[in-house]
């Protein structure tokens, strides 16, 4: 259970950022979401927050083009070389959770949204 703190931050800052995320414990359990949800649209985003084993490659491959090809960001340990796989950014330990919304924002821009004036 203690694994999934940083799972629930990362999403609750999301969600703080803007961004409609939904979280998966494992690439076989993010097989389950479905590929386009009538209320959030499409999947337009994949974070993997551990390493991918050399076997989950083309599980991950697979997830992937089920969705689309979204943008995918891998969490990756310290000290670990560029992994394989068709990764648009790969974030390297230790990193905030700051720091990761930050390359989610440079990665999927949020439509500009108007704004009023406060009363």
């Amino acid at each position: 259970m203690e694994d999934q703190w940083p799972r629930a931050l990362l999403r609750a800052a999301l969600l703080d950022a803007g961004y409609d995320a939904v979280g998966a414990r494992s690439v076989p359990e993010a097989f389950a979401l479905p590929v386009s949800d009538p209320e959030r649209g499409p999947v337009r985003l994949v974070i993997v927050d551990r390493p991918v084993l050399g076997h989950e490659e083309s599980a991950v491959a697979q997830l992937l083009r089920m969705h689309g090809n979204p943008i995918a960001l891998l969490l990756a340990p310290a000290g670990e070389g560029t992994p394989a796989g068709s990764w648009h950014r790969v974030i390297h330990r230790p990193v905030s959770i700051g720091g990761i919304i930050s390359v989610v924002q440079t990665l999927l821009p949020l439509a500009a949204t108007a704004s009023g004036d406060i009363e």
